[in-house]
C-alpha cells in the first residue's frame, strides 16, 4: 500500500480536493483519473508549478505560510497536505485553515520517532538522513519534525477528530509499535 493509494481510498468519487504543497500535481492527476475528483493544487516552487501545468493540473502559486484566505469556508470536500507539514513554520493556523475550507483533511509526514531516525541520532550522533528525510540538517526544508504521538496531541489540542490513521514502512502497513516502527504516517481528520 502506498501513500497515494491510502489517500485515494479516503477521497470520495467526484470530491472537490485542494492539495497543498502539491509538487508536480501527480496526486491530483491520479485522483482525477481514478475518482473523477477535481480541484486545485497549491505550490510555491516555480518548477513544480510548471510541472503541474504539464500534468494538466489546476494550480495556484501561493505560500502556505500566508494562509488560505483565497478559499471560502467548506469550498472543498478534502484538503490534503502530503509530506509538507514538517516544512511549515506555523502549523496550527494552517491546520485550522485546512478544516475551515474543507470538510476533512488528509495529512502525511515522515515519523521522526521511527527507529532508524532514533538510531542515527543516538549512535551516529547526527540528524537522520533517510528516504523519508532525505536532507542534511543544513539544507533541509524541514523546520518542525514530529512523531505520530506529537501529531495526535496537536489534534487533541485543536479539537480535531482523528478519523483514520495509516502507518507505513517501505509501503507495508505497520500496526505493532507504530511510533517506533513506522516511517511515514497518514491521517484523515475532521473538526
Amino acid at each position: 500500500m502506498t501513500e497515494v493509494e491510502t489517500m485515494a481510498r479516503w477521497v470520495a468519487p467526484g470530491a472537490r480536493v485542494l492539495d497543498l504543497g502539491c509538487g508536480d500535481g501527480g496526486l491530483l492527476k491520479h485522483l482525477w483519473k481514478t475518482h473523477a475528483a477535481h480541484g486545485y493544487g497549491v505550490e510555491i516552487d516555480d518548477a513544480k508549478v510548471i510541472a503541474c501545468l504539464g500534468n494538466d493540473v489546476n494550480v495556484l502559486q501561493m505560500d502556505l505560510e500566508d494562509g488560505l484566505a483565497a478559499f471560502a469556508d467548506r469550498s472543498f470536500d478534502t484538503v490534503i497536505l502530503s509530506e509538507t507539514l514538517q516544512a511549515i513554520r506555523r502549523q496550527e493556523p494552517l491546520l485550522r485553515e485546512m478544516l475551515r475550507v474543507g470538510r476533512e483533511a488528509i495529512v502525511s509526514f515522515p515519523n521522526f520517532g521511527y527507529w532508524r531516525a532514533r538510531i542515527q541520532i543516538a549512535f551516529a550522533g547526527h540528524m537522520p538522513v533517510s528516504k523519508e528525510l532525505p536532507y542534511q540538517w543544513y539544507d533541509t526544508p524541514n523546520v518542525h519534525l514530529c512523531t505520530l504521538v506529537d501529531f495526535e496531541a496537536l489534534c487533541a489540542k485543536l479539537g480535531f477528530r482523528v478519523l483514520e490513521r495509516v502507518v507505513l514502512t517501505g509501503g507495508a502497513p505497520v500496526s505493532l509499535l507504530p511510533n517506533l516502527l513506522g516511517a511515514l504516517v497518514i491521517y484523515r481528520v475532521s473538526a
